[in-house]
């Protein structure tokens, strides 16, 4: 019990300092910002640690099938800070600073060719944007981009080289799929690779839908992601970050689904196995 405690209160420290890292390393944002920013690191790590020093699930998926939500945060972390060092880098040039803006204006123009996810979000750029502010745009997804595409590398060899989730073939649905009923509906299996083609494909799709989407919503609203750089780093983050999720959601899906066929096939052998055997006696 004291090491659940333990553990779900560094997760929700790491997890207030991963909301708060932009604003910290930001200059020039208002008090007002800082507050607001303040109660959301706050409330995401006391929803962090209410989950994780539970007994029960709550809504937190793979709670205990490490590196799933290692990976998550770590690329969600890398991806913020990135991005917040280029956008540093426009006030205070350091060596480090140029270094990643360099790396990410390389990557946007690789990436930036004919129906690829940056350039749709070029084109949802609203009129009046600045060269400038065009060419961070572009260093920041140039670097999301990066990020994401690593970290779903990464995860896919760990869960090779673990034999994720577990090593043995337990694996307890209800503590680490909260929100999946495996006695509803259809098989089990079927469930699982029918979730994880929904999650492949919107983790493929929503990165063309939502710059558009967003530009709608900011015209509409008057809002802008120029307004701040704390925006620009926030909205180009998610926009990366949410597809890559989804991504490795369909990959822990289809991983669980191979699994648990796999098992019932070793069950029905040996089964089978056990039948021969009673014959011949």
């Amino acid at each position: 019990m004291i090491s659940q405690l333990t553990g779900a209160l560094m997760r929700a420290i790491l997890v207030a300092l991963l909301v708060a890292t932009p604003s910290l390393l930001l200059p020039g944002l208002g008090q007002e910002i800082t507050q607001i920013v303040a109660l959301l690191a706050i409330f995401a790590a006391f929803f962090v640690f209410v989950e994780y020093a539970a007994t029960y699930p709550g809504l937190v998926e793979f709670r205990d099938a490490p590196p799933y939500n290692r990976v998550r945060f770590l690329m969600l972390l890398a991806t913020l800070f990135l991005i917040t060092v280029a956008c540093r880098g426009q006030y205070d040039p350091t060596p480090l600073a140029e270094f990643v803006t360099a790396i990410g204006l390389l990557l946007g123009h690789s990436v930036d060719f004919p129906y690829s996810p940056l350039s749709i979000v070029m084109d949802a750029l609203p009129r009046g944007t600045t060269v400038e502010q065009a060419q961070m745009v572009r260093i920041a997804a140039g670097l999301a981009y990066l990020v994401a595409l690593v970290s779903l590398t990464v995860f896919a060899i760990l869960i090779r080289l673990r034999s994720w989730p577990s090593p043995t073939g337990s694996f307890n649905v209800w503590i680490n799929l909260p929100t999946f009923d495996p006695t509803a509906g259809t098989d089990v299996v079927k469930r699982l690779n029918r979730d994880a083609r929904v999650n492949i494909i919107l983790g493929f799709v929503l990165p063309y839908i939502t710059p558009p989407l967003a530009a709608f919503i900011a015209a509409n609203h008057n809002l802008s992601m120029f307004s701040n750089d704390l925006t620009l780093v926030w909205t180009v983050t998610l926009w990366a970050f949410l597809p890559a999720s989804l991504f490795m959601r369909g990959i822990a899906m289809h991983r669980l689904s191979d699994m648990i066929e796999a098992k019932r096939k070793r069950l029905v052998d040996a089964s089978m196995d056990h039948g021969d055997g009673l014959h011949a006696f």
